[in-house]
């Protein structure tokens, strides 16, 4: 079955392509679902490269619009990428209840640490942040609002060298995937962002195979996601390469989370 659950639009201002768009690539590709999973606005604050909170609404009615209309063709999903912060434990809930989306990706791009700070991810100072970033992905996971973790090794991409640091993040993320059975997302578009020199080798920014491999044997579900940014993008090369990659690693695949 083809499926992708990762899928931005223009939505996030940086994408291309409307809900419809996506759809109709989808048809065309053969997906028999797919979930939408645009970077979500949050109510008080803008943190950048997501929709505006005003556009809520009407990303929700064209995409239970959508669903009507493709019902026949495709199975679509309303989802949101989103950021763990305790602070906003009731507006997840309203997310779930009232908006009535069908899922949640965790997407750790800004999280806060034990001290509460808030951090970037794509700025961290040194692997301590890793630590700090993996907690916040354990924690969220423990919250039963996230169905799966976006691109979970997406720390790798700053320039520092596998430490202990990284095997203490990595036993975290792992293990509360494994406890809380909720997958992981093995990211596509970390593969589109080329190969890069990194103090400790060249590699991917992510997938990180050192990350995978530690994954590869256990019970922890993996899921492919396109993370698409176009329409194009929705099942392309770099799809392909993921698939072939996990059927290498011998991961415990997934097609749906439904």
């Amino acid at each position: 079955m083809k499926t992708n659950f990762h899928t931005h639009t223009y939505r996030c201002l940086h994408a291309i392509g409307t809900e419809r768009d996506y759809v109709e690539e989808a048809v065309n590709k053969g997906l028999e679902e797919l979930g939408f999973s645009d970077h979500a606005p949050f109510p008080d604050k803008d943190y950048g490269l997501r929709m505006k909170y005003e556009e809520l609404e009407d990303y929700i009615n064209e995409i239970d619009n959508l669903k009507k209309e493709y019902e026949n063709k495709l199975r679509i999903f309303k989802g949101l990428e989103i950021e763990y912060h305790p602070c906003y434990t009731e507006y997840y809930t309203t997310l779930l209840k009232k908006f009535k989306f069908d899922y949640l990706a965790l997407g750790e791009h800004t999280y806060t640490t034990k001290s509460g700070f808030f951090r970037n991810i794509f700025f961290a100072e040194s692997t301590d942040d890793y630590v700090d970033y993996a907690c916040g992905i354990s924690e969220a996971l423990s919250t039963g609002f996230f169905t799966f973790v976006a691109h979970p090794d997406l720390m790798f991409l700053n320039d520092f060298a596998w430490d202990k640091n990284c095997d203490k993040a990595c036993d975290l993320i792992l293990c509360a995937a494994e406890k809380h059975n909720i997958p992981l997302e093995y990211n596509a578009n970390g593969l589109r962002r080329g190969i890069n020199h990194y103090p400790d080798g060249v590699r991917h920014p992510y997938p990180d195979d050192r990350f995978w491999k530690l994954v590869s044997g256990s019970k922890i579900r993996v899921l492919i996601g396109s993370d698409c940014h176009t329409p194009e993008q929705l099942r392309d090369e770099f799809v392909i390469r993921a698939e072939d990659k996990c059927a290498e690693l011998k991961l415990n695949m997934i097609e749906t989370v439904f």
